[in-house]
């Protein structure tokens, strides 16, 4: 870890659980603050170890939060109790390092990514006076409603016994969380999705007008399909381009997709994977958000 910045976790309390605060050392004061959320079953300090994001953030003075939610590791992203938990640390972290009135970026990685996104809409949504400047998304599943079809395709093609566990781990949560299916309860679907193809109302994605807005992701068709056997009704990108293109058709002009290839792999052992945080390129995201 670069010598000019520290890093260390806060005691626990009731709203805070833990929280791994990344901030340099410098003598200048913070210019803005970034809220960074980890993917499933990932933990803060995590996230250090597949990206230089918070690294480089703090160095241009950028205070970065990357926190544990009340709802654990395994938290779905955008169901309302890690939304709470989430703007209870936004709003704690605020009052603690006085940040009011600071640039606030947020954004994540897989769940991450769309716990940032459906965060950001709710504040615009409910009129929360600490609202992001700008949010990104890192290949983060967006319209658990395509989600959940594509996965039960995935089932339906495939023998049950080489389908991949999460798989049907992701279909059974997804009906726990909306309390039911597509057919069943729709609507549940359309709100606490950060984007639904099938809502013509646009209810989710009209609170990001204004909002800079990045996605960047890694679609790798051919890997998916000799790897898993996926094919783009699982795949993210659909949620991604499409997502991008209502809003700049709705007038958000600072509406970013950013497709990759080959720039996937996971630390430490440098294994393929479009599902990585290395995917997104730290120096550009950073000079993305500072200029917003």
């Amino acid at each position: 870890m670069d010598k000019g910045l520290k890093l260390f976790t806060s005691t626990p309390t009731t709203v805070l659980q833990t929280c791994t605060l990344l901030f340099s050392l410098k003598k200048e004061p913070i210019k803005s603050f970034l809220v960074l959320m980890d993917s499933y079953g990932n933990s803060p300090k995590g996230v250090l170890s597949q990206t230089e994001i918070p690294t480089y953030a703090a160095q241009q003075g950028i205070l970065t939060i990357i926190p544990l939610l009340a709802t654990g590791s395994t938290y779905f992203g955008s169901d309302r109790a890690s939304l709470q938990s989430l703007r209870d640390i936004v709003h704690m972290v605020v009052a603690r390092y006085q940040l009011q009135g600071k640039a606030f970026f947020i954004g994540g990685f897989s769940i991450g990514g769309t716990c940032a996104l459906k965060y950001a809409e709710l504040t615009v949504q409910e009129n929360d006076p600490i609202k992001p400047s700008a949010v990104f998304a890192i290949n983060s599943p967006l319209d658990w409603e395509r989600y959940y079809k594509g996965a039960k395709r995935v089932v339906r093609l495939s023998d049950q016994v080489q389908v991949n566990k999460e798989v049907f781990y992701m279909i059974e949560r997804i009906e726990k969380e909306a309390n039911g299916t597509p057919k069943t309860a729709l609507e549940n679907y359309y709100n606490f999705s950060p984007y639904s193809f099938s809502d013509t109302t646009q209810k989710a994605v009209k609170n990001l007008i204004n909002t800079p807005l990045m996605i960047v992701t890694e679609p790798e068709i051919q890997w998916w399909l000799e790897e898993r056997g996926y094919d783009l009704s699982y795949n993210n990108i659909t949620d991604h381009a499409a997502m991008i293109n209502e809003l700049q058709r709705l007038g958000n002009k600072n509406a970013v997709l950013i497709t990759t290839t080959n720039k996937g792999y996971r630390k430490s052992d440098n294994t393929r994977h479009p599902n990585s945080w290395s995917i997104a390129e730290p120096v550009h995201l950073i000079k993305w958000l500072m200029a917003q």
